[in-house]
């Protein structure tokens, strides 16, 4: 005669199988229907995602075999000594591979919230800037303005801080800042800074409907200081993009400084005070 455990282990097994698959299949239908539409929106291969998916499955398997081995006091003792061995060989792979899984894991993270995406303006932490190229589970390639390519672990950018210039909107507000020496016309300087910007083909006129009723003026200049040998003035101008704001801004140096000198109006070169002295002082009583 069958001894009843016996069965009650077998349903037991069968149980947990059947659950871990249908588990398994049900995950990787919902992972498979996420990374599609991420892949569409970060324009990037599904099938690179495949390793996040089977090590899934693997999990899931791994974790209805421990239930088996734990629920079935025969195989309890027999399995404490294979996970203790396997345990160990565990912990060394992990440990190996702990910057691997990190990327991986910043990877999906960036799928998954999306501070970037493909084609993108970016810059990593003052350092890099350029055109986001190509985003995997472990790095990020972005190409920058020397045509160069550079690339980022995913840790690392989940780390850092991210300026993104065309996730919501292109525009850009540039700042034109000169000085003028302290005896030159500042109404008439701060004119040519805004005739110039005006002028120039990539300008945007950003201002409201509101502002425009009230006659806001579509580039303003301030005095934003004064330094030792200048009175310092400062422009927004906006323009389409970023780099139409940069083109924009060389253009300006270039345009502004002519209009300078044509009306006289100085940016000065630092000035210092030299004083020379001859002889010794006379110390009285000596």
């Amino acid at each position: 005669m069958i001894d009843t455990r016996y069965i009650k282990y077998a349903v037991l097994i069968l149980v947990c199988l059947a659950l871990a698959t249908v588990i398994s299949k049900l995950t990787r239908m919902a992972l498979n229907r996420f990374f599609k539409s991420s892949s569409a929106v970060l324009k990037v291969d599904p099938t690179r995602f495949s390793f996040v998916k089977n090590t899934l499955t693997v999990v899931i398997y791994l974790g209805a075999v421990i239930v088996i081995f734990y629920s079935i006091p025969e195989l309890k003792a027999v399995g404490l000594s294979l996970f203790a061995g396997a345990g160990i060989i565990a912990a060394i792979v992990g440990f190996a591979s702990q910057q691997a899984f990190s990327n991986i894991v910043s990877g999906v993270f960036i799928v998954i919230f999306k501070p970037f995406r493909v084609g993108d303006n970016v810059k990593i932490n003052e350092m890099h800037q350029g055109i986001v190229e190509d985003i995997t589970l472990r790095h990020t390639v972005i190409r920058n303005f020397e045509n160069r390519r550079v690339i980022i672990p995913n840790a690392v950018i989940n780390s850092e801080t991210v300026v993104n210039s065309t996730i919501v909107d292109e525009k850009v507000c540039v700042f034109l800042e000169l000085g003028i020496s302290y005896d030159a016309d500042i109404d008439k300087a701060m004119q040519i800074m805004q005739e110039e910007a005006l002028r120039h083909p990539l300008f945007l006129d950003n201002r409201t409907p509101e502002e425009i009723e009230n006659n806001v003026p579509p580039v303003r200049v301030r005095v934003t200081g004064f330094s030792d040998s200048s009175v310092n003035l400062r422009a927004w101008i906006w323009a389409g993009s970023s780099a139409d704001g940069f083109d924009m801004k060389c253009d300006l140096h270039k345009s502004v400084k002519e209009q300078f000198d044509r009306q006289g109006i100085e940016i000065p070169f630092p000035y210092r005070t030299v004083v020379f002295k001859s002889g010794k002082p006379e110390i009285p009583g000596q």
